[in-house]
């Protein structure tokens, strides 16, 4: 095994410990069972507790909101997979094909959210798991009833029992490196560190633990960084030239600093008054006209460069306000659902073609577990239905998560049987006493589990032997038929990567270049129907928007296995990360400007969104060839900023198409100055 597959099989993340989330998950999962013996239905009792179980899973510490809408969706798709399950039991055929469909769409949640994968696979094992049960319809509809009735209990709990907000640590640490660069006015005496080093080296920490998160929230969060990474390279060059106007530049760059890191700490949106704005500008106009001095022309340069990024610093913090996350979902419900840049169905409808890596998942996961229930039946295990969810759970887009899921899934099984042997050896627990294990075993799957899945694979396989204890089933009959179908499992989901794997180190270059290329594809349709419109150019977006968004989800997809994948390099998961979080900036305001061809009427373009077109277009290219192998230096990339300011400059700033180029340009042009550094240093 080696160094890096070592440390995922034995990593254990104690950010990830939740107690009081464990507390209340553990309630939901206990009371429905002491409420099933004190009624006399332990059979009812045990249903809706395995409901709650399985919606657990999807709780969390954010909002109530988005919480309760992810555990509802957890709760009615398990409690379908419940009655769709029992009601096909006796049907082998059936089982499987719906097995099989019920397999390719949790696979195919990948490229929404893990949080919607999470939902599928839970699903998913719900679906087999009561495929093996045989109930007539009016039993099925029963037990989908009482998953539904747990599932509900578990939300519940959660919503009464709201503890703190997400993405608090991550907020002020960014607060902490942006109130710290609104103090640099001077160069560092040598031999001192730079200014801020501690400070950054915290969030980047802070930032490493959202690396694997998928949301627009996390993804705000990674840019933000980013670009206090870069304001502190300009704020330090800056201070150490000398020019007239400097001083003033960067008392006002302090107060836009220390207005992002106020807005951070108190979720507010940051004040920057219109005069601060406005005397920025002059001064860089001032600068301007002396333009023809060289050490004037740099210096005016960077200090565009730092008003840039400036702007996207205080449009970044405004989206992760209250305020400016409603004002987000707001505009994007009013979008056309293809235009949505969270789209489930945008995604999907685009992930639905073999060159996707999700796609392929969807496929690998579908063909093992109707291999794993056909095997069930042929061998004719007692309780077969733990290998096709073995492999449900084992099975994983990227190799590390695989194998360590494949080993400690084993182990963790080996060491739950022998615990739960020696808890009925020990102490021949009566009901009573058993709820009260379970609901033990419960905290410690929900607190704990998160930070080692073996862990979480222990304490789940004595739960589910109690559980199963709890109908009167023999403790030794279902250790060995757990022991059994769980290692076949584990085997079948092993083996199927070994001869399908995907391995990312060699290929992740072509993924990143393969997202701009199709970027660079949509903008140019974008700009072209800016630039012609008497032109339609419906059609031709539709087909570059889709392809845009499958090179972004394989990146996503790749991105993920590489974080995972022994021996990749920590530079590079940062950079990709960077440049993720990016190019997310540039493709919304791409986005946006393709939305504003049906708004307004079209206006004579300028020759200066020509101009800008082309040299982000040409950005774009070069940044792929470097990561094909080019070499590529920064004189190579034509100078966006410029150009930015030659279109702000042209035109009527009052038309409405001419206002929204010039905003969402600004943006193109801060994200690509961005990616291009971070591109240019992976050389």
């Amino acid at each position: 095994m080696t160094p890096g597959l070592w440390k995922t099989v034995t990593r254990f993340d104690r950010a990830r410990i939740h107690p009081w989330m464990a507390l209340r998950n553990a309630l939901g999962v206990a009371l429905p069972l002491a409420a099933g013996a004190l009624m006399g239905h332990p059979g009812g009792g045990l249903v809706a507790a395995t409901g709650a179980l399985n919606v657990a899973f999807s709780d969390g510490a954010d909002s109530y909101t988005d919480r309760a809408r992810r555990m509802l969706s957890a709760t009615l798709s398990c409690a379908l997979a419940v009655f769709m399950g029992a009601l096909t039991g006796r049907l082998h055929a059936l089982a499987a094909a719906e097995a099989a469909l019920c397999a390719f769409l949790a696979g195919m949640m990948v490229a929404v959210s893990p949080a919607a994968a999470d939902i599928g696979n839970v699903t998913l094992i719900t679906l087999v798991v009561y495929s093996a049960q045989v109930m007539s319809p009016g039993q099925a509809a029963i037990a989908g009833l009482l998953s539904l009735g747990g599932g509900l209990l578990q939300i519940a709990l959660s919503l009464a029992l709201w503890p703190v907000r997400r993405y608090l640590p991550e907020r002020r640490a960014l607060a902490d490196v942006y109130a710290e660069l609104a103090r640099i006015d001077a160069v560092a005496p040598a031999g001192d560190a730079p200014p801020a080093t501690a400070q950054m080296a915290a969030a980047q920490a802070a930032m490493e633990a959202l690396g694997g998160h998928r949301s627009l929230e996390a993804e705000r969060y990674i840019a933000l960084f980013s670009q206090a990474e870069r304001i502190r390279l300009a704020l330090l060059t800056l201070s150490g030239l000398r020019a007239p106007e400097l001083q003033r530049v960067l008392a006002l760059a302090s107060e836009v600093l220390k207005a992002v890191a106020h807005s951070l700490e108190s979720g507010r949106p940051a004040a920057v008054s219109s005069a601060s704005t406005a005397e920025f500008r002059a001064l860089v106009e001032q600068m301007r006209r002396r333009d023809s001095d060289p050490i004037v022309h740099d210096t005016r340069w960077q200090v565009e460069s730092l008003a840039g990024r400036l702007r996207s610093a205080l449009d970044l913090t405004g989206h992760l306000t209250p305020e400016g996350v409603r004002e987000f979902q707001r505009r994007e419900a009013a979008q056309p659902w293809r235009l949505r840049l969270a789209g489930t169905l945008a995604l999907l409808r685009a992930n639905l073609r073999i060159g996707s890596a999700v796609f392929r998942h969807a496929v690998r996961l579908s063909v093992c577990v109707v291999a794993g229930m056909l095997a069930g039946h042929l061998i004719d295990w007692r309780r077969s239905y733990w290998m096709p969810m073995t492999i449900v759970i084992v099975l994983r887009p990227d190799f590390a998560t695989t194998v360590s899921r494949g080993l400690l899934r084993l182990g963790g099984t080996l060491a739950g049987l022998v615990l739960a042997t020696a808890l009925f050896h020990l102490l021949a627990p009566g009901v009573a006493v058993k709820i009260l294990m379970i609901g033990l075993f419960a905290f410690l799957i929900r607190c704990y589990g998160p930070a080692n899945y073996g862990v979480l694979v222990t304490a789940l396989t004595a739960l589910v032997v109690l559980l199963l204890t709890i109908l009167g089933g023999a403790p030794g009959e279902v250790m060995v038929a757990r022991g059994l179908n769980t290692a076949a499992g584990g085997a079948i989901a092993l083996l199927a990567y070994w001869l399908w794997p995907t391995w990312e180190r060699a290929q992740i270059s072509e993924a990143l270049a393969a997202l701009l290329d199709a970027y660079r594809a949509y903008f140019r349709a974008v700009s072209s129907a800016y630039l012609e419109p008497e032109r339609s150019f419906a059609a031709q977006l539709d087909h570059v928007r889709i392809a845009a968004r499958l090179a972004r989800s394989n990146l996503e997809a790749a991105a993920t296995r590489l974080r995972s994948e022994p021996g990749s390099p920590h530079s590079r998961i940062h950079a990709v990360d960077s440049i993720l979080a990016n190019s997310h900036r540039f493709i919304y305001a791409a986005m946006s400007l393709e939305a504003g061809l049906g708004r307004g009427r079209p206006v004579p373009a300028r020759n200066a969104f020509r101009v800008l077109a082309d040299h982000a277009d040409l950005t774009l290219y070069y940044l792929a060839a470097s990561l094909r192998g080019s070499r590529i230096a920064a004189a190579d990339l034509p100078d966006l900023r410029e150009d930015h300011h030659a279109l702000a400059s042209s035109g009527d700033p009052t038309v409405e198409r001419y206002a929204l180029a010039n905003l969402e340009t600004d943006r193109m042009a801060n994200s690509l100055n961005t990616i291009s550094e971070e591109v240019l240093r992976w050389q």
